[in-house]
């Protein structure tokens, strides 16, 4: 790459930092949104530890746990409604308190999309292999690894090559990995109530009846185990400077999103729960839809959920790659970091030397912790949960103090950009000291050992939390510009 091809993000473009403005519809950021939470994976990996928590109510808690998720929402849209900056929580918190969180905030987000590589990437080299009927290659670490990583680059270049085409990729996998949702779930219901057959179970309203949880235990467990499902549909919002009606539609297609959501968790955890009940689904709750396969769809018809799977991971790693990179090129743009990574590539107009660095980073971050241990990888993994309440409990509290001297004018205003978000950064907030509390344990981690008294999980949070602080506190001491001016605020 020439530097005839690259161009500094500042002034640039239609948007200011060089992106394409209006190259995405409402649609196709609904789009986005959806697939940036993964449905088919989260359900996967998510239904069985449900049920293990609240049993038959399964569907109440995945309704329940879409609550906070709703709350944060209305807080990005109306954050974004004034600041329709891709750099989101980075941005915002900066104007509401300090260049100093926001930069926290911004880290934050870079640090969790990195974390979650290696998961996705793993469950796409595996189910890549399995879709093939290479079963004896997905039990080899060597072989998920090299395909894992194939496809990270693969994406990585898709979003470089720009987010029309990004966009079209998510059609693609999206429209696939729904549809097969959706037949897995109609078929199973019709299944559940024309044969009832063993361990069938016909639904009741009591399962979307969180009051029926018989403990306060069980229904914290549940939720501690459903709210992160969610994760992902801030991406419309990181892509807000490229989409029509940049400070209005991002935030109508989050909200939009987390309702699609809401409602293929509801018809799926009802499906899966009817087929064989939740004892099943709890014993299986490392991969809940391929354990459901073959109760629901024949062979050869039950690899479908296999590819859905596939299609899931996949999309939720290329929607992984547009966050970080517009949250990277917006604190460049803005001088918290070296301006080397607001650059643009002309053609595309995607930020080019951000998008390279995230893919090699992720890959590196990859087989760095595949090499080590795999253990260790499932313990990086764990720790995102505190990451991302963190920043989402950051956002809402940034609405409410942005609009502080607004919010009591009406009575509207009072419940819209003031209660609503500072009750869901206050639940993200109890979710927060909660992880902390369960990671701490080490008997919790996946690689059951202690790290100085403490569980991994937390250790590698911290870790991250205090390598941001010191690259904060270089950059304040290299080019302190930014602490000390922080960013104008909007007209």
């Amino acid at each position: 790459m020439t530097g005839a091809l690259i161009q500094a993000a500042a002034g640039a473009g239609p948007t200011g930092k060089g992106l394409k403005g209006g190259a995405l519809g409402f649609i196709s950021s609904v789009v986005i949104g959806v697939a940036s939470t993964a449905p088919g994976y989260s359900l996967a990996t998510a239904l069985g530890l449900v049920t293990a928590a609240v049993g038959f109510q399964a569907p109440a808690i995945m309704w329940l746990a879409f609550l906070p998720t709703l709350f944060i929402a209305a807080a990005y849209f109306y954050l974004n409604k004034a600041d329709p900056d891709c750099g989101t929580t980075f941005s915002w918190a900066t104007r509401a308190f300090s260049p100093w969180v926001g930069w926290l905030g911004g880290w934050v987000i870079i640090v969790t999309d990195v974390f979650v590589m290696p998961s996705l990437a793993e469950i796409a080299g595996r189910y890549s292999l399995l879709l093939v009927g290479a079963r004896a290659a997905a039990g080899h670490r060597f072989w998920v690894v090299l395909v894992g990583v194939a496809w990270i680059a693969v994406l990585t270049a898709i979003c470089y090559r720009g987010i029309e085409l990004s966009a079209r990729t998510q059609w693609l996998l999206l429209a696939t990995e729904i549809a097969t949702l959706i037949v897995f779930s109609i078929v199973a219901l019709v299944k559940v109530y024309s044969m009832a057959s063993r361990g069938m179970v016909r639904p009741t309203w009591e399962w979307v009846n969180p009051f029926a949880i018989d403990s306060t235990s069980a229904l914290t467990a549940g939720l501690l185990a459903a709210v992160f499902i969610y994760w992902g549909w801030d991406t419309t919002l990181s892509v807000n400077e490229e989409t029509e009606s940049s400070s209005v539609m991002p935030g109508l297609a989050a909200l939009t999103s987390t309702i699609a959501l809401v409602t293929i968790y509801v018809l799926v955890s009802i499906a899966g729960v009817g087929v064989h009940g939740p004892e099943f689904l709890s014993a299986h709750s490392d991969d809940v839809l391929s354990a459901l396969g073959t109760a629901v769809l024949a062979p050869p018809w039950d690899r479908l959920l296999i590819f859905a799977v596939l299609t899931s991971a996949l999309a939720s790693t290329q929607t992984t790659i547009l966050p970080t990179t517009r949250t990277v090129l917006s604190m460049a743009a803005h001088g918290a970091i070296p301006p080397y990574f607001a650059r643009i590539e002309p053609r595309f107009q995607t930020p080019s030397t951000a998008t390279i660095w995230m893919g090699v980073c992720s890959i590196a971050w990859y087989t760095g912790l595949s090499l080590v241990s795999e253990n260790v990888l499932l313990d990086s993994v764990a720790s995102l949960g505190l990451m991302i309440a963190l920043y989402y409990a950051l956002t809402g509290l940034a609405c409410v103090w942005f609009y502080r001297r607004e919010v009591l004018t009406s009575a509207r205003k009072a419940l819209l950009i003031g209660v609503v978000p500072l009750t869901g950064a206050v639940i993200m907030l109890a979710v927060l000291v909660r992880s902390v509390v369960d990671l701490a344990k080490p008997e919790k981690a996946a690689s059951h050992t202690s790290w100085g008294g403490f569980g991994p999980p937390l250790v590698i949070a911290i870790g991250a939390l205090v390598l941001g602080i010191g690259l904060m506190l270089a950059r304040r001491w290299s080019s302190g510009e930014f602490f000390q001016r922080g960013i104008a605020a909007p007209e």
